[in-house]
C-alpha cells in the first residue's frame, strides 16, 4: 500500500492544523528538496499517487486555550460523554467534546501523571507526583483521596468500579502494583500488592477482568477474576529509559493489547487454551487456560509517544528523534533542549507495519518538546473495524493529541472531507460521483457542480461542461441563467443550447433570446438553431429579436438553408404566414402544401408557381387546378415559360395543361396550340382524344407538328378534320397499310365516293385486295369488288379470302335462324306464363286486415272460409292495399263496383271510368283515326285499362 511522503505538500486540515513534518519550519530541508528536483525525481512523483488522508485535525477550543495559557496539560483521558484534562498544577478539568469546561476538580498539588474513567463514566481517578491518588464522582460530591508519599505514575479504575466494591489499581516509583478494594464492612479499603520489586510502574490499563501494567522489566498481564498472572512480555532492548519515553498500553478490544515502547510495537492477543504461550512469551502458569500470543511485532523509525486503535489499523503518535536524541537515548544521558525538535506525526499503520498515511502536526511550541511531552488518548468507539473507510454515525473514534500548550483532536474524515479533498486535487469527476452516490449533504452538489464547471471552463472543455449542466444545475433558474450568460460571454453558447431546460425550471425570456441570437451568428450553428426553434415552445421567448438578427443576413453569403427555415419557423410563430411561405417555397420543403392549406394561403402562391412545380409537380398541378379562379392559367403558363430556373419547364407546362384540359376543356383554350405540341412530345397517345374534343387549335399548325414527329394517325385525323378525306385515306393505305383502319375511316365519313376511292387504291396493290374483301363484309358486296378486279391480276390468298367470305356468310345465316328459333320459343313461354298469371285470383283484403297486417282467424265461420280459400291459388294482394288507386278511399264501400286488373291495381268503377275519359281527351291530338285501338277493341266499345300502368307505358 502506498505511503504519503513526508517531503510532499501537507494535506489541508481544519483551522490551519495539518501538514507534513518537512514544512515551512525546516527551510534547509526544503531548499535541499527544491535543489534536488530532476528528471528522476519527477518520474518518481508521477508514479506515486497521493494517498488521501484518513484523519482530519482540529484544535480543541472552548475553555482549553484559557486553561493552557496559565497552566500546562499533563495527562488526558476520554470517556463516552466527556474528556478529563490533568494539568501540571494538579487541577482536573472535566470538558465536553467541544472543550468547554463542565467541572473543575482541585485534586492534587503537583503534576497529574495519569487519569482513568470507569466504564460507566461516573467516576474518575487520577494520580500525581504529590504521592496521592484521588477518586471523584462526576455527578456527586463524593471524593476519595489516598496518600502514598511517593510519586504515583499510573492509576486504573475497575471498569465495574461501583459494582466491584470501588476497586482500582495504582502504581508509581515505589514499584508496587497496588489493588485497593473497599471493605464490605467496617469501612476502609483492603490493599493488595500484586507485584513488587521490579522497578517503578510507568503505565497501567484495565479492560474487563484483565489488568496490564508496564515497569522497568516489561509488561505483565494479570487476570483479576482468578487473581493469576497470564504472561510477561519483556521490555524491548535498546530503547530509551522510561523516564524519557514512557511505554504506551492500549486495549484494542477485550482480548487484544497493543504495546508501544520506544521504537517497538507489539500486539498481544489473549488466548484461551491449555497450551503454553508462543513467540517466546514466558507463561507464568502453564496450567492456566489463558495465555498471551504476540500476533504482531515490528520496529519503527521513530519514538512512540502514543498509540490507539483505528478499526483494524493503528494510530501512532510519532516523535522524530534527531541524531543527538538517538545518541543520548542510547547512552541514557539527559538530552539538552536546543529548540530544534521536529513536528510530531500521526502514522496510520497496519499490524504488518504498512504505512497507510502520515500526517505532520503543527503543535504550538513543538520545537521545544520531547517525546515524553506528548500523549495520545482516544474516545471509545463501537466495533473493531470500519467498512470501506467510512464509520457509521456515532461510531467515529476521536483522538486527542496532547502537548503542554496545545490539544489537537483527530477524527476520521467523513464523506464531505473526502469530496473536498477530491476537489482540491482536481478529481472533480470522482467528487461528483461521490455526491451523486448520496455521500454527504445534498447542498454539496451545488458547490461541487460549480467548481467542476469552473474547472472544465478553465480547461476549455466546453462541451463536457455543457453536458454536465443539467445534472449539476438541476432546477435552479438563477444558476442556469448565470451559466447561459457565462457561456454567451465565452462565445460557446452553442454547446449549451441543447441542454437548456424549457420547464422545471423555466428561465427568463431574455436567456432564451440570447441563446437563439447567439446561434444566428455562425453558419455552423444554423442547423442547431433550426432544431432549437422547432423544439422550444414559442411562449418561452419573443421572436422579434431573433428575426431582427436573421433578416439582415437574407441576401448575404452567410445565409444557409437551415437559417432560412429557422426564419420561416419564426415567421409562423409571429403569424407572418406569407413570408414563411416564401421561404418554404424557396427551400422546396415538401410540407409547404399542407402549410398552404392549413393557413389558406392560396392567394399568396401567385409568384411561387415555379418553385412549387419544381418541388412536386403533381401536387402543385392539383392545387392550381382547384384554385384556377384565383390563379388563372395565363399566369401559371407565363411563369413557367419565362422562368430562369433550371427545370424542365415544357414538361411542367404539359402536366399543368393536361390536368387543366381534363378538368375544364375550355379553361385553357388559348393554349391548345401549345398543348398539341406538348402532347406530341410527351404523351402522343393522348393526341387523338384531345384532337377530337378540342376545337381551339389550328389544324395547319397541328398537321405540321405531326408531320415533323411522323405521327401518321394524327395526320390522318387532321386531314379528315380539314376535309381532305381522300388524302387521309391515301395516308392510311400507303403509310399505315391498315385496311381495317381505312375501312373504319371511310365508315366514319359517310361518303360513298370514299368507298370507290378505297377500292381504287386497293386495286393498285394486289396484296390489299384480299384484305379489303375480309374487312368490307357487311359494308360492300364482295362480288362487286371482285368484278372490278382486272383480268389476269394476281391477288395473293384470294381463294382463302373467298372461302372465308362464304364461310362467314353461312355462319351468319345459321346464327340468324338460331336466333329466330330462340325468339319464338321465348314468345311461347311468355304467353304460357301470361295465361297462368291471368288465371290466378286477386285477394281483396278488408280494411281491418290492412291495418293489423293479419287476417282475422277467430270464430268457427271464419275457419271454414279459410279452408275454402286455401284451395285457391292466390296471385297477390292489391298493390294499393284495400283502397282505390285513384281516390284512395276504401274499396269496401257499399253499392260501388270494384274492378281489379291482373297487375293488382284496384279501382272503383266510377273512378276508373273517369280516369279513362281523361286519358282519351288528352290523347285525341295524337291520333287522326279512331277506327280501333292497338289491342283490337272495337271502336264502339269502351276499353277497360289500368290507368297507372297505361300512363307509365306512355
Amino acid at each position: 500500500m502506498p505511503t504519503a511522503r513526508r517531503g510532499g505538500p501537507p494535506p489541508p486540515h481544519e483551522n490551519g492544523v495539518g501538514g507534513h513534518r518537512n514544512g515551512d519550519d525546516d527551510p534547509d530541508e526544503e531548499e535541499e528538496e527544491g535543489g534536488g528536483e530532476g528528471e528522476d525525481e519527477v518520474e518518481v512523483e508521477d508514479e506515486d499517487e497521493e494517498e488521501e488522508p484518513r484523519l482530519k485535525y482540529q484544535r480543541l477550543g472552548g475553555s482549553v486555550p484559557a486553561i493552557v495559557s496559565t497552566d500546562a496539560a499533563a495527562a488526558i483521558a476520554v470517556a463516552d460523554r466527556m474528556v478529563a484534562l490533568g494539568t501540571h498544577n494538579g487541577t482536573l478539568h472535566i470538558l465536553d467534546f467541544q472543550g468547554n469546561q463542565v467541572k473543575e476538580i482541585a485534586a492534587h498539588t503537583a503534576t497529574i501523571n495519569d487519569i482513568s474513567f470507569d466504564a460507566a463514566g461516573e467516576y474518575i481517578g487520577s494520580c500525581s507526583d504529590d504521592g496521592t491518588v484521588v477518586i471523584s464522582s462526576l455527578f456527586t460530591d463524593e471524593k476519595l483521596k489516598f496518600e502514598y508519599h511517593r510519586p504515583m505514575k499510573a492509576v486504573a479504575l475497575d471498569p465495574g468500579y461501583y459494582q466491584n466494591y470501588r476497586r482500582f489499581a495504582t502504581g508509581g516509583l515505589a514499584g508496587q502494583v497496588l489493588v485497593l478494594t473497599k471493605k464490605s464492612w467496617g469501612g476502609g479499603y483492603h490493599k493488595k500488592v500484586l507485584r513488587d520489586g521490579e522497578g517503578p510502574i510507568h503505565s497501567m490499563k484495565w479492560r474487563t477482568d484483565l489488568l496490564a501494567w508496564a515497569n522497568d522489566a516489561g509488561v505483565k498481564v494479570h487476570d483479576m477474576k482468578t487473581d493469576k498472572g497470564i504472561a510477561f512480555i519483556e521490555r524491548p532492548k535498546g530503547i530509551p529509559r522510561p523516564e524519557f519515553l514512557l511505554p504506551q498500553l492500549v486495549w484494542q478490544d477485550d482480548t487484544v493489547l497493543v504495546i508501544g515502547w520506544g521504537t517497538s510495537i507489539k500486539i498481544a492477543a489473549i488466548r484461551t487454551d491449555s497450551s503454553q504461550g508462543l513467540n517466546g512469551i514466558q507463561s507464568i502458569t502453564a496450567s492456566y487456560a489463558k495465555y498471551v500470543d504476540i500476533v504482531g511485532s515490528f520496529q519503527t523509525g521513530y519514538h512512540i509517544s502514543g498509540i490507539a486503535p483505528f478499526g483494524d489499523l493503528l494510530v501512532v503518535l510519532a516523535y522524530i528523534p534527531e541524531e543527538e536524541d538517538k545518541e543520548n537515548s542510547i547512552s541514557n544521558s539527559v538530552p539538552s533542549r536546543q529548540g530544534t525538535a521536529q513536528r510530531p506525526e500521526i502514522h496510520l499503520l497496519s499490524w504488518k507495519n504498512d504505512e497507510i498515511t502520515t500526517d505532520a502536526l503543527p503543535i504550538h511550541g513543538y520545537e521545544h518538546y520531547k517525546a515524553k511531552d506528548y500523549s495520545l488518548a482516544h474516545a471509545p468507539f463501537s466495533g473493531s473495524s470500519n467498512a470501506g473507510g467510512q464509520w457509521a454515525a456515532g461510531d467515529e473514534p476521536l483522538y486527542y493529541i496532547v502537548s503542554p500548550k496545545d490539544i489537537v483532536v483527530a477524527k476520521p474524515r467523513d464523506t464531505e472531507d473526502h469530496i473536498s479533498w477530491l476537489l482540491q486535487h482536481g478529481w472533480h469527476e470522482k467528487a461528483l460521483a461521490a455526491v451523486e452516490a448520496g455521500q454527504g449533504r445534498t447542498e454539496l452538489l451545488d458547490e461541487v457542480g460549480s467548481r467542476y464547471l469552473d474547472h472544465l471552463i478553465i480547461e476549455r472543455k466546453y462541451s463536457e461542461a455543457a453536458r454536465l449542466c443539467p445534472k449539476l444545475l438541476r432546477g435552479s433558474p438563477s444558476a442556469w441563467e448565470r451559466w447561459v450568460f457565462h457561456f454567451a460571454h465565452l462565445r460557446q453558447l452553442a454547446v449549451l443550447v441543447p441542454y437548456i431546460p424549457t420547464e422545471n425550471p423555466q428561465l427568463s425570456d431574455t436567456a432564451y433570446e440570447v441563446a437563439l441570437v447567439a446561434l444566428t451568428t455562425n453558419p455552423s450553428f444554423h442547423e442547431l438553431l433550426l432544431t432549437t426553434v422547432k423544439q422550444w415552445p414559442p411562449t418561452l421567448y419573443s421572436v422579434s429579436p431573433v428575426i431582427s438578427a436573421i433578416e439582415p443576413q437574407l441576401n448575404s453569403s452567410s445565409m444557409t438553408d437551415s437559417l432560412k427555415e429557422a426564419l420561416a419557423e419564426l415567421y409562423v410563430i409571429n403569424s407572418k404566414y406569407d413570408k414563411a411561405l416564401t421561404l418554404y417555397a424557396e427551400l422546396l420543403k415538401p410540407e409547404v402544401f399542407e402549410f398552404i392549406e392549413k393557413y389558406n394561403l392560396h392567394d399568396a402562391i401567385h409568384d411561387k408557381v415555379v418553385n412549387l412545380m419544381t418541388l412536386d409537380s403533381k401536387r402543385t398541378v392539383n392545387l392550381l387546378i382547384q384554385h384556377r379562379d384565383t390563379i388563372p392559367p395565363n399566369e401559371v403558363v407565363g411563369q413557367l415559360l419565362h422562368t430562369s430556373k433550371s427545370c424542365d419547364k415544357k414538361h411542367l407546362l404539359h402536366s399543368y395543361l393536361h390536368a387543366l384540359f381534363e378538368t375544364d376543356m375550355n379553361a385553357g383554350k388559348d393554349f391548345h396550340d401549345m398543348q398539341v405540341e406538348l402532347y406530341a412530345e410527351y404523351e402522343p397517345r393522348m393526341l387523338i382524344p384531345f384532337l377530337r374534343t378540342s376545337q381551339h387549335y389550328r389544324l395547319d399548325k397541328a398537321y405540321e407538328i405531326f408531320a415533323q414527329k411522323e405521327l401518321v394517325r394524327e395526320q390522318v385525323f387532321v386531314l379528315g378534320r380539314m376535309g381532305n378525306a381522300k388524302e387521309a385515306l391515301s395516308t392510311i393505305i400507303n403509310k399505315l397499310e391498315d385496311i381495317q383502319e381505312a375501312v373504319e375511316f371511310v365508315m366514319e365519313q359517310h361518303d360513298d365516293e370514299l368507298w370507290e376511292e378505297l377500292i381504287r387504291q386497293c386495286l393498285q396493290k394486289p396484296e390489299m385486295v384480299g384484305m379489303l374483301l375480309e374487312h368490307t363484309v357487311g359494308n360492300l358486296d364482295p362480288l362487286y369488288i371482285v368484278s372490278l378486279v382486272p383480268d389476269g391480276l394476281e391477288i395473293p390468298r384470294l381463294r382463302d379470302c373467298l372461302v372465308k367470305i362464304v364461310t362467314d356468310y353461312r355462319t351468319e345465316t345459321s346464327l340468324r335462324h338460331g336466333c329466330n328459333d330462340i325468339l319464338k320459343a321465348d314468345c311461347v313461354n311468355l304467353l304460357v306464363k301470361y295465361y297462368h298469371e291471368a288465371r290466378r285470383g286477386v285477394y281483396m283484403a278488408s280494411m281491418d286486415e290492412e291495418v293489423t297486417g293479419t287476417r282475422v282467424d277467430e270464430g268457427s265461420s271464419r275457419a271454414n272460409e279459410r279452408s275454402s280459400l286455401r284451395a285457391l291459388e292466390i296471385k297477390s294482394r292489391t298493390r294499393c292495399g284495400a283502397r282505390c288507386c285513384l281516390c284512395f278511399d276504401p274499396l269496401s264501400i257499399q253499392d260501388i263496383s270494384v274492378i281489379v286488373f291482373y297487375c293488382c291495381h284496384a279501382y272503383h268503377t266510377s273512378c276508373l271510368e273517369g280516369g279513362l275519359d281523361l286519358m282519351r281527351s288528352n290523347s285525341t291530338h295524337d291520333s287522326d283515326e279512331g277506327s280501333g285501338d292497338d289491342d283490337g277493341t272495337p271502336s264502339g266499345e269502351s276499353p277497360m285499362r289500368c290507368v297507372l300502368c297505361t300512363t307509365a307505358a306512355a
